[in-house]
């Protein structure tokens, strides 16, 4: 059975220990499946890249219980070993619930969970704190603690013989060391690819778990689980809400915003594409290239197009490009840092507005940060959304529009703690907001842009 590793708050060290657990898995000639609760793209990015397996997201908000448990069997049996790592703290869930959390992730899927708790500032303090993790949900199993920031062989064993004087187990004690920690910007971990000695650091992660972490009690915590008993796939069970079109059609090229600026997907996207008949196709804006051949759909996902800003000004092919597209209807999808490629422009980091592709009525600028959980109810007909649905989707972004009224009115926007608001642009042939979704959760999405793609007029094909 695997475990879930997860901590008392972000930035405790708990994506350090999967990923040295999991490189040096990699050492040992054993494939690993990685899998992250909650909606993120970066973790799961260093996670996939030291697998060699895409790393899955775990999110009963954004997917349901049915699809987590579908994807943690489907995916996990499919390895030698798998591991979860948690999201912010152990309990953190949407608003101030636990729901979503690490912990009902956890409850649901019935795994231990090992705590990494930063003790750089602790001695005694620490008993009492694992003790009210311990004690806070009952029927949780904390299966130990790893320990991250010990600064010395005193400090080591001061925080064992408080762990001790709760009969809580101590699976590792990592160092303090500015070499141990991982680089970040304004939403998180660098992307994997934006770190020029990744392969090093896999090295030096690997070396950290045989040295720092108990080895002999932590292995057994990495077992893969049984295959779902139906046994279906996880692609295969999630098209059974909306199946593909019947068989005979070719393969149609749909393009997909593929670089440095763009990058935040969920791999399930791209393989319920395939599953329905679409060839996916990668599409890099910063590249300064026409759209692909042939091409029947665009799909503009987020990432960090703020810090491209000049680049993508000054790729004036790429533009043109996709303010054609969408004047010619050609179906296209945008989330988060895609809407702002679609924009009239867009404020760098030096606050300097660079020209967007000028599809939408808005100007971009940096702004205060918007983040959680958002209940969409899609008031009008669009490309992917049909009126009186309900979605659930996640934001996470600092730019922000101006003027605000540019808005359109896709759906209302609700989420604890920010107030009823219609954002997002749509029609038959655009989706536009800074809402993204998980298409597992609601595959009807990925079967509409499908239709869409088939159903766009020969004629109006890009070459």
């Amino acid at each position: 059975m695997a475990c879930l590793i997860a901590a008392p708050a972000s930035g405790s060290g708990k994506t350090l220990v999967t990923l040295a657990l999991t490189a040096l898995a990699r050492r040992r000639g054993r494939s690993i499946q990685t899998f992250k609760v909650g909606p993120d793209y970066l973790d799961p990015q260093l996670l996939t890249a030291t697998s060699g397996r895409p790393c899955r997201n775990l999110d009963p908000l954004l997917c349901g219980e049915a699809w987590v448990e579908r994807s943690y069997r489907g995916f996990g049996s499919g390895a030698d070993l798998a591991v979860v790592e948690g999201v912010m703290g152990l309990f953190d869930g949407k608003g101030p619930s636990s729901e979503g959390s690490s912990a009902a992730v956890a409850a649901q899927l019935g795994l231990p969970v090992l705590l990494v708790v930063e003790a750089s500032r602790q001695a005694g303090s620490l008993a009492a704190l694992v003790r009210g993790f311990r004690d806070h949900q009952a029927h949780l199993q904390i299966a130990g603690v790893v320990l991250n920031g010990v600064g010395s062989d005193r400090h080591h064993a001061l925080l064992r013989e408080a762990l001790q004087s709760i009969g809580m187990p101590l699976l590792g004690a990592l160092p303090r060391h500015e070499t141990l920690s991982l680089p970040s910007r304004h939403l998180g971990l660098l992307p994997a690819h934006e770190l020029s000695d990744l392969e090093e650091r896999q090295g030096a992660w690997a070396n950290l778990a045989e040295r720092h972490l108990d080895l002999e009690q932590l292995w057994p915590l990495l077992g893969a689980p049984s295959p779902p008993a139906d046994g279906l796939d996880p692609i295969t069970w999630c098209l059974q809400a909306h199946p593909a079109a019947p068989g005979g059609h070719a393969p149609l090229t749909i393009a997909i915003a593929s670089d440095r600026a763009f990058h935040f997907r969920y791999p399930e996207a791209g393989e319920l594409l395939a599953a329905h008949g679409l060839r996916v196709e990668a599409w890099s804006p910063l590249a300064d290239a026409p759209l692909p051949a042939e091409c029947r759909g665009l799909i503009l996902p987020g990432g960090y197009p703020e810090l491209h800003a000049a680049q993508l000004a000054a790729s004036q092919r790429s533009r043109s490009a996709i303010a054609a597209a969408a004047a010619e209807g050609l179906p296209i999808y945008a989330e988060c840092g895609g809407l702002l490629l679609l924009g009239q422009s867009l404020c760098d980091q030096a606050g300097v507005a660079q020209p967007m592709a000028g599809v939408l009525p808005f100007h971009a600028r940096r702004g205060s940060l918007s983040l959680g959980y958002r209940d969409a109810s899609v008031g009008r007909e669009g490309l992917v959304v049909r009126p009186g649905e309900r979605l659930c989707g996640h934001e996470f972004h600092r730019w922000q529009l101006d003027p605000v009224a540019a808005h359109g009115e896709l759906w209302q926007l609700e989420g604890w703690g920010s107030p009823i608001r219609p954002e997002g642009w749509t029609h038959p042939g655009l989706h536009a907001s800074w809402l993204h979704l998980h298409w597992a959760g609601c595959s009807q999405v990925p079967q509409r842009f499908a239709l869409a793609a088939r159903t766009y007029h020969r004629d109006h094909c890009l070459a």
